[in-house]
């Protein structure tokens, strides 16, 4: 047995105990149709790799006290031809550790009598219509036999609170694959820094960066690479990648590999033509600062919005300094002045997920940071043209953004 396959089996050990007695039902992700016949690339849904590591679409785990039950699409020969192997029912067996598997269009007549006996039913609804249907027909199948006296589930629990929270806190195996995509990640950047001249267009730049991580092994980008020169560096979610890079702009490039089905998340900016001018260089050192202040702060029994706080302070003040904000930094943070230039938060849980799951709030207060918890650490500034900042500002966009690991030490 492998050392993920035997995680795996750790995974959902843990999410047995937390269920107790209840059934949990995770099915795969859908594949999504991109135009006519043609599949958008398939990524399996994020819990359910978690706890098995299968990543066929039209899947689906149910896990009980003492059953694993995995629905598969079966060995089909002519199939296989066009869209290569499958596991089949027998491989869910023998090489995913399932107890007891099927087809997958065998789920409707099997799924009530998987859920007799189980009052209470982890299941995420609202997202898959198809599912919910078969889900709730499911119920209502296994509710006739309550007049026989067997339970039946009467209610049904978002798999978050159990699923998630195991997520949360990344084990050593998990740490190292997050670590090959920052590698990785860190190569393609650094290759993009090289290549960048006046005159390219942003998106042989992306070319570049997804070139580099295919070539060394991650599945696919974490997300749409951000290529973003002059004033689209000001844009947080600039994708199109189009514009032809002029000399003497800054160039803002947000791109990170998945490895192993986790992601990386790194920031990088730059000077397209080799030096930074000066109103460039103020703004970027500002931004390395509450950078470097925040990544500091990144330990246990810290909150996300401790490091944010701090972050916001250092590039509040830097932003009065220069003249773009005025007043003090008091009122500039209590009155949101800071707004236009930095509006978005300094950090989010990274995972499988680039946005990963786990609750930011505990009780309705800011949950504290716990060793193998893994963070970004992004502040940034973004002047756009229309801006009333002073005119040697506008136009400057600037993030930097690394991976942090919460230890029981330093970061």
């Amino acid at each position: 047995m492998t050392q993920m396959s035997t995680e795996h089996r750790t995974r959902r050990q843990a999410v047995r105990e937390a269920i107790g007695e209840a059934a949990l039902i995770v099915p795969s992700a859908p594949v999504a149709i991109r135009n006519n016949d043609v599949e958008h690339e398939y990524r399996q849904d994020s819990d359910l790799f978690y706890l098995t590591g299968f990543d066929e679409p039209e899947s689906t785990l149910v896990l009980t006290r003492d059953k694993m039950v995995l629905f598969v699409r079966p060995k089909d020969p002519e199939r296989e031809v066009w869209d290569g192997p499958r596991a089949g029912v027998e491989g869910a067996v023998s090489g995913f550790g399932a107890d007891v598997a099927h087809a997958a269009s065998a789920l409707e007549k099997e799924l009530p009598a998987l859920l007799e006996g189980h009052q209470r039913v982890y299941a995420r609804v609202g997202r898959n219509r198809a599912f919910d249907e078969l889900l709730f027909a499911g119920i209502e199948r296994a509710r006739v036999g309550a007049k026989q006296g067997k339970i039946f589930p009467t209610e049904i629990v978002d798999p978050a609170v159990v699923v998630h929270e195991l997520r949360l806190v990344k084990s050593e195996n998990e740490i190292a694959r997050m670590a090959r995509a920052t590698e990785i990640t860190r190569e393609a950047h650094v290759a993009a820094m090289a290549r960048a001249r006046p005159g390219m267009y942003e998106y042989e730049l992306e070319a570049v960066l997804r070139s580099i991580f295919r070539s060394r092994g991650a599945e696919r980008p974490a997300y749409a690479p951000i290529v973003g020169s002059g004033p689209n560096a000001t844009v947080l979610h600039h994708v199109r990648n189009d514009r032809q890079m002029k000399d003497g702009e800054l160039l803002l490039i947000d791109a990170g590999a998945e490895y192993g089905y986790y992601a990386s998340d790194v920031t990088r900016t730059f000077p397209v033509g080799g030096g930074f001018t000066k109103p460039q260089r103020e703004l970027y050192e500002v931004v390395l600062d509450a950078q470097r202040l925040a990544i500091d702060a990144t330990r246990p029994g810290a909150t996300l919005e401790k490091v944010h706080e701090i972050a916001l302070e250092r590039i509040t003040r830097g932003l009065i300094d220069l003249g773009i904000v005025s007043g003090t930094v008091k009122k500039a943070i209590d009155g949101n002045l800071f707004k236009p230039y930095y509006m978005h938060k300094t950090s989010h849980f990274l995972g499988m997920d680039v946005h990963d799951v786990g609750r930011y709030f505990i009780d309705g207060k800011p949950r504290p940071l716990e060793p193998g918890m893994v963070i970004t650490v992004e502040p940034g500034i973004y002047v756009a043209e229309s801006s009333d900042a002073p005119e040697q500002y506008r136009g400057i966009g600037i993030r930097i953004e690394d991976d942090v690991v919460v230890t029981a030490g330093s970061p």
